[in-house]
């Protein structure tokens, strides 16, 4: 039976890939400080293979027995937990992996990193293959989420050509389905709370931003394909079907029934104005591209919304 550890994985996607690994037979750790996870994610998972540990990992990991795969999930994603918890976001992302990272090495395990499409900043190109840099302001503050994602990255591969760890770096876009926060921050749980409690849906602008929207299972079917494929460089994991925010406030609307009205507040600073990932690569190597339509994906996500507010 293989033996894998999830760190971050009382989190939204963290909590869905210890449930995916369970069902494909491994024995699971889940490793979280439940900064922004919560136990009621990993609640269903009732299985004598499966285990909590509650452990920052920017702090030391010490893990008795074997491991097979790591998977470094552990990290605030949502620009309202980043820009609240900088230095904490920072250091998981600095000291976290490296320490994940050094737990590979003794165990010999197959490492996956959980990096994101913020490496790619404000991109100047459009879409974002991995071979492209970035546009990223590091003194800004979503400096601290991008600039700890881009050493995470940048750590990894170093670990990958010193020490031979066979690592994985995935680049997720944004991603959205049951088990999100209500108050996450983001646009779809942003606009599903406010559509289901009668308030004005707040867009950023004029809204005219763009981003591409990938189902939750379609992700982790992604991650568990890469987990498994022979590919060291970063990989993109996401739907190219690019839509305006504002596109999206009246979909959500649409789904909801909802006769909330569409507000405009001033934009973030640094927020990026286009968002589309180029999965060139992910169909190539991994033979992977989402399957998941947005409106069976926000069926799904607005149920669990409903569920969440009624309770």
């Amino acid at each position: 039976m293989p033996r894998t550890l999830v760190t971050g994985g009382a989190g939204f996607l963290g909590s869905h890939l210890c449930e995916y690994f369970l069902n494909k037979g491994h024995e699971v750790i889940c490793m979280d400080n439940l900064i922004t996870g919560s136990k009621d994610n990993i609640s269903g998972l009732k299985s004598e293979n499966f285990h909590f540990v509650e452990h920052n990992v920017s702090e030391f990991i010490n893990l008795e027995g074997e491991l097979d795969f790591i998977l470094h999930f552990a990290s605030p994603a949502s620009p309202i937990d980043y820009l609240e918890l900088p230095i904490q976001t920072l250091k998981v992302g600095a000291l976290g992996t490296h320490n994940a990272l050094g737990l590979a090495k003794a165990k010999k395990a197959t490492f996956l990193l959980a990096s994101t499409s913020e490496v790619y900043g404000d991109p100047l190109v459009h879409p974002q293959p991995e071979e492209y840099w970035g546009n990223v302001n590091p003194i800004g503050p979503r400096g601290v989420y991008d600039e700890a994602k881009r050493f995470a990255e940048a750590i990894t591969m170093a670990y990958h050509r010193t020490h031979a760890v066979n690592t994985k770096i995935v680049r997720i876009f944004n991603t959205y389905g049951p088990r999100m926060r209500v108050n996450d921050g983001r646009a779809i749980p942003n606009f599903l709370k406010q559509a289901l409690t009668g308030k004005d849906l707040t867009i950023y602008g004029e809204g005219s931003q763009t981003r591409s929207f990938c189902f939750v299972s379609d992700l982790i079917e992604g991650i568990y394909r890469l987990l498994n494929s022979d590919q060291n460089e970063p990989i993109n994991i996401g739907n190219p079907n690019e839509m305006s925010i504002k596109e999206m406030a009246e979909k959500i609307l649409q789904a909801t029934g909802s006769k909330s009205k569409i507000a405009h507040v001033p934009l973030p600073e640094d927020d990026p104005k286009i968002r589309q990932p180029d999965i060139t690569r992910a169909r190539k190597y991994l033979n992977w591209e989402p399957a998941v339509s947005l409106d069976e994906g926000l069926q799904s996500t607005l149920k669990y919304f409903k569920e969440q507010l009624r309770t």
